[in-house]
């Protein structure tokens, strides 16, 4: 090949690949630009556009029997350091208000209602028979009751529940039926802590269900603890990241029986062995300190009729003062188990995402159930025993009684059964994602209010069904948001007034003031005035030095009563008589075929005895 044919073929061979280099480039170019553009314009609205975060989990933690000062958020003497981090990363709410009375404080909490309007107006073992299966007072969550379960599950979330339930126990009634996918549910108002066993006569059994259908539950166990446990294998069913979950934990601490583990007792001997008068003052000078009530409050004096601790034995001061060490350590047992459900939790990777909530289901309980009439007898065929040695251990009928629950309703008055400020004004934590960090809220709240800030946080709207019941309580949310710090405030909530009635137990709440009526044994039945803001631990009627605005609390409260539905009480009620009377007949239910036996057994004997000795009486005088 010659040298210039050479140079015409290389010439030609560029040529061929400029022209291929150029094709290429008109074909290549545009999708390269195509593409630079598509991934410029998802950055910049990735820049742009806030990313919408998954809905949040939501727990809510509730405790039984819990006095507004109990937890160490609010100043109490047990040691809650799980809770009182969530109460310090949140919002604690110093004005948060429930009912008097377990179950109808439920129904509020899981639906939004009003008691009355979910069915649960009181307890069973209180109702007397003229209201028995009265409209509001089936004591079951009645036709057009929805839960926060049922408004979350059909938005996706996965529902769960452990502990104890009390909200109807029929065919439909427990939480299988209201919402719930898994659960783990106490159908009656309390049971022992250590075994599946009763803890006063009302109940033949602790009737426990799985998923509506009964349990069994383990030879061994501690409530706090497998309460716990039963949550996070629920939880554990569900991938992390797959849905949302709304776990319900119903905490037996601290109602009776009051029972915990020694490791969590031992560190609080001595603790109380100044007595409940020093503890209830105690608690009246921390809430000063820490703002809960006003520097000027007076202390009001424990209820007429209570012992005062110097008038004790010594061996009954000792195991009063016990009994108090075993009621902190069943708190911060139960406190030991939160934080386990929170590591189970920030294990999934959703701690970041995830709502709290911790309340109480009403003020401390006064009960004094070893010396009722004919509980000996029924601690010996149940394998109780109240005594130092061993008290809050297994087998042990632990209670506080009513002089240290009035002292730790501190700085409130009176306890539990009672629309007093003790039994009524208890704790309320919220935690997570939309809530500031550090907030202390001074407004007033109301157990209905905590299912539509839930659903409001989580971006849920409520069902609302034909029949459907409207949500009564409102939203907090405005209130969760941290301060602006050019100046703006939390929006506020608008102002209302509040009632609520448990088995003749009523208040109304307006403003600063609030009428309240207590029922004997504890009240009188009349109807009393309080300025909250001056005088929180009701020391002071103001009803005759202010008529009119104590006429126009009473018409609210009447208004209230009309509109929610609640029923008269017979002449002469008393809860104290009643359980009584339906204890006996409950037990009559129990034990019939044995009664009816005996009684056999009492008349037929000796007539059969009778009978024979006539016989043969007949027969020696030839007859």
């Amino acid at each position: 090949m010659t040298a210039a044919r050479l140079q015409r073929r290389l010439r030609d061979m560029a040529l061929r690949n400029v022209r291929v280099e150029a094709t290429l480039t008109r074909l290549v170019r545009p999708l390269a630009l195509a593409l630079s553009a598509l991934c410029w314009l998802a950055a910049a609205a990735r820049a742009e556009t806030p990313q919408t975060p998954s809905r949040p989990n939501i727990v809510v933690i509730l405790f039984d029997d819990v006095a507004l000062m109990d937890l160490g958020a609010y100043g109490g003497e047990a040691r809650t350091p799980h809770i009182d981090r969530l109460a310090r990363e949140g919002a604690l709410f110093r004005n948060h208000h429930t009912s008097p009375l377990c179950s109808p404080s439920r129904a509020m909490l899981l639906t939004g209602l009003d008691s009355h309007e979910t069915g649960v107006s009181t307890i069973e073992e209180v109702l007397p028979a003229a209201q028995k299966n009265r409209k509001g007072y089936s004591l079951r969550l009645e036709e057009g009751v929805l839960t926060i379960a049922d408004h979350l599950k059909a938005a996706g979330y996965r529902t769960l529940m452990a502990g104890k339930w009390h909200l109807g126990h029929g065919e439909g009634d427990l939480p299988s039926s209201h919402g719930f996918d898994r659960s783990l549910a106490l159908d009656a108002s309390g049971a022992d802590n250590w075994a599946a066993k009763p803890y006063m006569p009302y109940y033949k059994d602790a009737p426990w269900f799985e998923d509506g259908r009964p349990v069994q539950l383990p030879d061994s166990f501690y409530s706090s603890e497998l309460l716990v446990d039963r949550l996070i294998g629920y939880m554990d069913e569900t991938p992390p990241g797959s849905a949302p979950l709304f776990a319900y934990l119903s905490l037996q601490a601290v109602h009776i029986p009051v029972q915990a583990p020694a490791s969590f007792t031992r560190s609080y001997a001595g603790r109380f062995d100044a007595g409940w008068e020093a503890l209830r003052e105690a608690r009246w000078m921390r809430a000063k300190e820490t703002g809960l009530i006003p520097q000027n409050a007076p202390l009001a004096p424990l209820p007429e009729g209570l012992r005062a601790w110097s008038d004790l034995s010594a061996e009954e001061r000792a195991i009063y003062a016990r009994s108090m060490e075993v009621y902190s350590g069943m708190l911060e047992a139960a406190d030991h188990h939160i934080g386990r459900l929170i590591e189970a939790i920030e294990a999934r990777g959703d701690l970041d995402n995830t709502l709290f909530v911790i309340t109480s289901d009403n003020g401390p309980e006064p009960s004094n159930p070893v010396n009722a009439h004919g509980m000996d007898l029924w601690m010996k065929l149940n394998n109780y025993h109240w005594r130092l040695e061993d008290l809050g251990g297994p087998g042990s009928l632990a209670f506080v009684g009513p002089e240290w629950a009035a002292s730790l309703s501190s700085p409130g008055s009176m306890f539990k059964f009672l629309a007093s400020q003790g039994g009524l004004q208890v704790p309320l934590i919220l935690s997570g994602p939309g809530v500031g960090p550090d907030l202390r809220i001074a407004e007033r709240s109301f157990v209905s209010d905590v299912t539509p800030t839930l659903l409001d946080l989580a971006g849920v709207a409520p069902l609302r069904p034909a029949g459907a019941i409207p949500i009564r309580g409102l939203s907090l949310k405005g209130l969760l948001t941290a301060p602006d710090p050019a100046g703006g405030a939390p929006v506020a909530i608008p102002e209302r007034g509040l009632g609520v009635e448990v088995s003749g137990n009523s208040a109304f709440f307006r403003g600063d003031y609030k009428i309240v009526r207590n029922m004997p044994t504890w009240g009188d039945g009349r109807w009393r005035l309080y300025n909250l803001a001056l005088d929180p631990g009701e020391t002071r009627d103001l009803a005759g030095e202010e008529p009119d605005v104590f006429a126009s609390m009473l018409k609210g409260y009447e208004t209230y009563a009309a509109e929610v539905g609640v029923l008269a009480l017979p002449d002469n009620y008393s809860s104290q008589i009643q359980i009584v009377i339906n204890t006996v007949t409950r037990q009559a239910g129990f034990y019939w075929p044995y009664l009816a036996a005996l009684l056999g057994v009492v008349i037929l004997v000796p007539a059969g005895g009778i009978a024979l000795w006539l016989r043969a009486r007949r027969r020696r005088s030839g007859g």
